[in-house]
């Protein structure tokens, strides 16, 4: 229980030193998602490339701060360093010039020409606090300390304007300045993957301790090197970061630097004075050195907020200049003229040339702490605080004699602390709240941060008392100090190619949440299967309560493969409205792991958690019954007993794909065999897992069975044994349509049987509006397009995901299908199309005589497409479209032909011409040409595209086109499609590989090898070292290489070979080298380029997915160590 503070409290101010400082209004955080902070107003410096794969982006929103932040700027000024050097350092004389002293120059005093008022005049307008001046320490060095005035007027100077020069002092610093190249394996806590470039600057030559940000060293997984002025790349080990400060430490082996020796640079935080001249060193976006010159104008500056979700530092001063920092500058020192680091660069604003800087007191004790190798403790007791001025406090009720009393003992200070925040649930929950004005610790009057931290730092484990000011009332209060270690997460549990960690102090600050609970920080493919997207916390999986990752472990470990179990979370910033949504648990594509942070060497190693259970046998059916729809919706109600609901997730964006979730509608081809059809909108590859919910309530684990290589539809098969005898039936198709004896026509009428976004049944009967070709366009990345097939458009078209046309008997006569493509801009599009029933003819055969020869009425519902049951499908590698009689007739067709063709006219008088090549390495490719009109296939006439668009059951077809007037008689071997392009996909360093696919090869006019780079992740050694999507590897170490056996066969000799290199040259330093690979590769447009790898097997292990069609979801997924 609290009470009133006594009188001793006060007294034990008389003990403190003057101190200084002084804070702006408490800020306002805004709210933007953490996905998208290279909008934000205000920014690190930290040179960054990353990004969410696509999928993972479309979900987020961005709020702006109230602070205004900015890109990275050009507008620096940047200084060169002199070659002819005046300076007299260590004793000897470089260069002389004759010396006068300061009273034959004429210059005042240093503490007399830089008065109070006058700073306050020029930083500060008349109403804000006095800021401490430089009469509390000199700018130069420490040895000019104690000297008055009268002495300096007589010590002798060089000349003016020589007196101080900034060449030798850079000339030293720049050798101890290093570029960090870091990426950021995984998505964890507040930080996503991705590639990133800083500075950082040796602080213990002999130890290699290196000094950098704390966003920069990063609580996440990262591999990081560091290049000194002289190109030489060391390795380095985030060896601490802190939990709340942004400030952190690598360690790197001095033996490995073998051309130069860098010299420590001093850390001088009681330096840094208002209008002290600093130059901040740092890279240029990794590249160059950049010197940028300011002066230091404010010590008191509130941390800068880089918005809600995000990393953000509290419970400290940030010092600002006007050096207008660029990108990659994080880390970099703040030096005075004598190469002492009185700050560490850390942000700034676009909107104006600011940069702010973290003061340098808590980070002397930290590296002291690290040098000796010990633990550097931490205390909180979850609470922000702020630094308010008086006239703010005194609205807040504080008591004259406390402000008198105040004044008097720290005069240098204009303001006191004050609780901004306390976290609910947490040490001061309770005691403290918003509001509260901290007069004394511990019995000692504190003022400003450092001294609060002094306290905390040193009371881990135990109590301390703190006597507020609230209202009108002073209070005191015990507080147990917690670990702050204890809240900042060092673990982390990879989940179905998503990353969760346990609530750390940043999130639950930063949206006022309790510490603890399961935070998503990637949602990957699992997790995304239920919406648990990024900034989400899960809160039971199922009927198990998850408040740690201990438990969340164990909750999934109890789950079987390919079950279904709800899943209850919130959004951060919805904490309010949890909600419930199922998870499809899918963990056979991924690794399913926990990672924990070792503290010395800030490597991750991981622990396999093991296999889930197999999914579960159908030992009873589950039973449902089919709605019957109501007589005003006929002939729905015929339809509606075959319709299914189809859900396909994508573990890898591979075959060119961008999202990773679709949904449609299917239809019963054949329930005896669970043969399921629906467009390639809905399933669009092969690798994936798909559900199918039948009857409105069974979910049902599916395969995908096939996929037609040219038109817009695919199969997907489930076990009809778990669906017993629900009433599910087989569409029925008219027969004479099915066949291709008729077809729809502009004017028929028809019903148009679908389902809408809601999964509800929509029954409309309406009109063919028009019929022809359907145009799709070359997707970037390439993917599978509709193409060489007519399609209908209706008048009044439903708003539907799909469905079919069928006539007032509810027999089917056409399909109703979502088709895929992109507009000019590259961005996905989708629209509605009707195709002929009589597409899927070939197909319906083949599915006949294959269930009238087998000898199963079961077949294993895992199988895929094999060649006996599925038709052999064949092509010309070419696209068509249709041409005008009357332009045929200028292209030199002859009245003749005309004649003939006009004979057997069926209402149309089109031609179909060559718009392009699909391919350029297949034998008909060579043969036609862009612009030949086909006139005959084996002596009939062509009027129909699909008579060409794909052959069926024929290796060679015979041929007549008109090319340059001439009529010409081809004989042209046609090119097997597969069924399933994809069967195999190989991981490496990050990269994605597989065989270049049909579409792929549609866009380039020769495949440079068969070792197609069709993804990469971000972070990866891959996406960091320049190898993109859409480049094919031909070289490795010089050697070629034209298939992924070979790829892997080269990989597994180099290896080899330097294994045993490095067994023979022992510790030598240079073998860090051998972790590199050359790789040489070519892109689209046909340009060689050389990459330089450098190869992660630990976070990058290589692994591959084949096709087989006994294992989950038909592919098995194969992980080497």
């Amino acid at each position: 229980m609290s009470r009133k503070v006594s009188s001793s409290s006060f007294g034990a101010m008389e003990q403190l030193q003057d101190k200084h400082g002084q804070c702006d209004s408490a800020q306002i955080p805004g709210r933007h998602d953490s996905a998208e902070r290279r909008g934000q107003s205000l920014h690190r410096r930290s040179n960054t490339e990353s990004s969410m794969p696509p999928a993972a982006a479309s979900n987020k929103e961005s709020v702006p701060n109230k602070e205004n932040v900015a890109t990275n700027s050009d507008a620096s000024r940047r200084l060169s360093i002199g070659e002819g050097v005046v300076y007299s350092a260590g004793g000897t004389q470089v260069g002389k010039r004759r010396s006068i002293t300061y009273a034959e120059a004429g210059v005042a005093a240093r503490r007399r020409s830089l008065a109070y008022s006058d700073l306050m005049a020029v930083f500060y307008p008349p109403s804000t606090m006095s800021q401490p001046t430089v009469t509390e320490m000199p700018f130069e060095s420490r040895a000019w300390e104690g000297v008055d005035d009268r002495q300096l007027e007589h010590i002798p100077i060089d000349e003016p304007g020589a007196a101080a020069s900034w060449e030798p002092t850079l000339e030293r610093a720049i050798k101890s300045i290093v570029s960090i190249k870091a990426q950021c394996v995984r998505s964890f806590d507040t930080e996503t993957s991705g590639t990133y470039t800083a500075t950082g600057f040796v602080v213990d030559a002999d130890a290699g301790l290196i000094l950098s940000n704390r966003h920069v060293v990063n609580p996440a997984p990262i591999v990081a090197q560091a290049i000194f002025v002289n190109y030489e790349e060391v390795e380095l080990q985030p060896v601490y970061r802190d939990p709340v400060h942004d400030f952190g430490l690598f360690r790197y082996n001095t033996k490995h630097l073998r051309f130069m020796q860098p010299e420590s640079i001093s850390l001088a935080p009681h330096k840094a004075k208002v209008g002290m001249e600093i130059r901040v060193v740092g890279n240029d976006a990794g590249e160059k050195l950049s010197i940028l010159a300011g002066t230091l104008a404010r010590l008191d500056r509130p941390a800068p907020d880089y918005g809600i979700g995000e990393y953000n530092d509290f419970n400290t001063f940030y010092l600002q200049a006007a050096s207008g920092t660029s990108g990659g500058s994080s880390g970099s020192p703040v030096l005075d003229i004598y190469g002492d680091a009185v700050a560490l660069n850390a942000g700034g604003s676009s909107k104006a040339a600011s940069s702010f800087y973290l003061p340098l007191n808590r980070i002397v004790r930290a590296v002291d702490l690290v040098r000796r190798g010990k633990h550097v403790p931490r205390g909180t007791i979850q609470t922000e605080f702020e630094y308010l001025s008086y006239d703010e406090l005194r609205r807040l009720g504080l008591d004259m004699a406390i402000e008198t009393k105040m004044r008097e003992t720290f005069p240098a200070s204009q303001g006191m602390l004050a609780v901004r925040s306390a976290l609910p649930k947490g040490p001061a929950d309770g005691s403290l709240r918003a509001g509260d004005i901290v007069v004394a610790v511990n019995g000692q009057p504190v003022i400003d941060f450092v001294a609060l931290e002094d306290v905390l730092d040193s009371s881990v484990g135990s109590d301390m008392h703190v006597s507020v000011w609230r209202g009108a009332k002073a209070y005191d209060t015990r507080i147990g100090v917690q670990n702050l270690h204890t809240i900042t997460p060092s673990r982390y549990i990879e989940i179905g190619g998503g990353v969760v960690n346990e609530v750390s102090y940043q999130i639950a600050r930063s949206y006022g949440i309790p510490v603890g609970g399961i935070y998503v920080a990637s949602s990957g493919h699992t997790l995304g299967s239920a919406s648990v997207w990024r900034g989400s916390v899960i809160q039971s999986i199922g009927s198990t309560d998850t408040p740690d990752l201990d438990s969340f472990a164990h909750a999934v470990s109890s789950l079987r493969e390919c079950s279904r179990v709800p899943v209850k979370f919130f959004a951060l910033d919805q904490p309010y409205k949890p909600k419930v949504m199922i998870m499809s648990v899918s963990t056979h594509w991924h690794a399913f792991r926990l990672a924990e942070r070792e503290i010395t060497t800030g490597l991750w190693r991981y622990t396999e958690l093991g296999e889930l259970q197999a999914p579960a046998r159908a030992t009873e059916a589950q039973l449902a019954s089919v709605w019957q729809l109501p007589a005003s919706l006929a002939p729905g109600d015929k339809v509606w007993p075959s319709v299914v609901l189809i859900d396909f997730h994508i573990p890898y964006l591979v075959d060119g794909m961008k999202s990773t979730h679709f949904l449609g509608p299917g239809f019963i081809v054949d329930k005896s065999r669970g043969l399921v059809v629906c467009d390639r909108d809905t399933v669009p590859i092969s690798v994936g897992d798909v559900y199918i919910t039948v009857a409105g309530s069974i979910v049902l684990v599916g395969s995908v069975d096939f996929l037609h290589p040219v038109y817009n539809f695919a199969i997907v098969r489930y076990d009809p044994r778990q669906i017993g005898a629900t009433p599910v039936e087989d569409v029925r198709f008219h027969p004479a349509y099915l066949s291709g004896e008729k077809k729809l026509e502009q004017g028929d009428s028809v019903y148009v049987v679908a389902v809408s976004a809601d999964q509800n049944p929509v029954v409309r009967r309406t009109r063919v509006s028009s019929r022809s070709m359907v145009t799709t366009k070359e997707c970037l990345p390439p993917r599978f397009r509709c193409l060489n097939v007519e399609g209908l458009k209706l008048n009044d078209q439903p708003s539907c995901q799909g469905g079919v046309l069928c006539d007032d008997a509810g027999l089917v006569t056409g399909l109703w299908t979502s088709v895929s493509s992109q507009d000019s801009h590259n961005k996905d599009i989708t629209t509605m199309t009707g195709f002929d029933v009589s597409i899927l003819r070939e197909t319906m055969q083949s599915l006949a005589q294959s269930s009238s020869s087998s000898s199963s009425s079961h077949p294993d519902p895992g199988s895929l497409a094999q060649s006996s049951r599925y038709p052999d499908i064949y092509s010309l590698d070419v696209e068509f479209w249709t041409i005008r009689m009357a332009a045929a007739r200028t292209l030199g067709l002859s009245t003749a032909r005309v004649e003939q063709i006009e004979a057997q006219a069926n209402g149309t008088n089109r031609l179909l011409y060559v718009l392009g090549m699909l391919t350029t390495n297949t034998p008909a490719s060579k043969l036609l040409r862009t612009g030949d009109i086909v006139l005959e296939k084996n002596g009939r006439l062509v009027r129909d595209v699909d008579q060409v668009g794909i052959i069926h059951g024929a290796e060679n077809v015979e041929l007549v086109v008109l090319r340059d007037g001439n009529e010409v008689r081809l004989s042209v071997p046609t090119t097997k499609l597969d069924a399933v392009e994809t069967t195999h996909v190989v991981h490496w360093s990050g990269a994605l590989m597989q065989e270049p696919y049909r579409a792929v090869q549609e866009q380039v006019r020769a495949l440079p090898s068969s070792i197609y780079v069709s993804c990469t992740l971000y972070g990866s050694p891959a996406n960091s070292y320049g190898l993109r999507p859409g480049m094919w590897i031909t070289e490795v170490e010089s050697t070629p290489v034209s298939t992924i056996a070979d790829f892997i066969d080269t990989l597994r000799r180099i290896r080899q070979t330097r294994e045993a290199e490095e067994a023979t040259r022992g510790s030598d330093p240079s073998a860090s080298m051998a972790r590199y690979v050359r790789l040489t590769v070519v892109n689209r447009n046909e340009i060689t380029r050389m990459l330089s790898l450098r190869l992660d097997s630990h976070y990058w292990p290589p692994w591959e997915l084949v096709l087989d069609p006994s294992a989950i979801a038909g592919w098995k997924s194969i992980h080497y160590l």
